[in-house]
């Protein structure tokens, strides 16, 4: 038996529901050496804003138990100079290609690149990378307005903006640091969008003990890796339980085995993030693995994974 593996998010089709995560797969064509990017279910590219932006001073990363930190700052190059010169390459591969963006300091800016990204026809969806830790934002901090990815009704007023400018597959990135993830996860389905990924990473720290100095210049940042792993499926259970829009489950996966445990949750997909760093190639062989998962138990649609989760009453 070939167990089915395809999968719908919006608009979209994937012939599988793995695909890479934003900030850990560069702009794919770095990874086109250690496997052959034509077998992922898609591509989400490292997020863009609207202009160009150097990130976060050095050092920006460090190793953790189980996992790591990151404090990048979204480096990228602005979505001019993306279409211009990375966009093109991944045309080739004939996989959708999913842009992550994001705000600086300004939601209008969501606007903006949304629009600009809509007539577009490599690009496949939009994710609005609306919870990234490691930034410093000022309007989207401001007391009078809370912080878009911790409040329903700030994400709500964001998403019925964006949906307007563009009919491409909204997907929104969720923050695992709030209160109620499925209340964040509801107001992204009233406003519009097409799906919701989770988790984006946790907000941590390390400390050099001989120094006494964060390990990160700026002192904090986003803890990703196996570690965050059982906060990430308990969250995607619990957006599942809460909404009927498709979710990308992410935080950990390491192996097929994590990645079925996410659709087992609620997941109708997943992406792959830190293992990137550790394997390369490791999508591929999680693919094969999902794939062996459903023939050893006699699934022949992935989507009959997709939430059945037995819990005794």
């Amino acid at each position: 038996m070939q167990p089915n593996l395809s999968v719908n998010i919006g608009k979209l089709k994937l012939k599988n529901p793995v695909m890479v995560a934003s900030g850990t797969f560069g702009y794919a064509e770095e990874f086109r050496h250690f496997l052959d990017l034509k077998e992922l279910g898609a591509i989400v590219t490292k997020t863009i804003t609207l202009n160009p932006r150097q990130g976060n001073r050095p050092p920006r990363t460090c190793e953790t138990p189980s996992g790591m930190l990151n404090a990048i700052g979204l480096e990228n190059p602005g979505i001019n100079a993306f279409l211009r010169e990375k966009l093109p390459a991944l045309k080739k591969y004939k996989v959708p290609v999913i842009v992550s963006i994001a705000s600086e300091d300004d939601p209008d800016e969501f606007i903006a690149m949304a629009r600009k990204l809509d007539s577009i026809n490599a690009v496949s969806a939009i994710e609005l990378n609306i919870s990234c830790p490691n930034i410093k934002n000022h309007r989207l901090r401001d007391e009078k307005q809370p912080l878009i990815s911790q409040d329903p009704l700030t994400t709500y007023r964001l998403l019925t903006r964006v949906r307007k400018v563009t009919k491409k597959t909204l997907i929104t990135k969720l923050s695992p640091n709030v209160t109620s993830i499925g209340d964040i996860a509801q107001a992204c389905e009233r406003g519009g969008s097409d799906a919701v990924s989770l988790i984006n990473t946790l907000l941590g720290m390390s400390i050099n003990i001989e120094s006494r100095r964060p390990k990160l210049a700026s002192v904090c940042g986003g803890l990703s890796g196996p570690a965050i792993k059982p906060i990430a499926v308990r969250m995607v259970w619990e957006a599942y339980n809460k909404i009927r829009l498709p979710i990308i489950g992410m935080g950990g996966i390491m192996n097929s085995s994590d990645a079925v445990e996410f659709i087992i949750a609620g997941a109708t997909a997943v992406s792959l993030g830190t293992v990137n760093f550790v394997d390369p190639a490791a999508a591929v062989s999680i693919i094969k693995g999902i794939k062996e998962y459903c023939r050893c138990h006699n699934t022949g649609d992935i989507k009959e994974l997709r939430g059945s989760i037995r819990i005794e009453s």
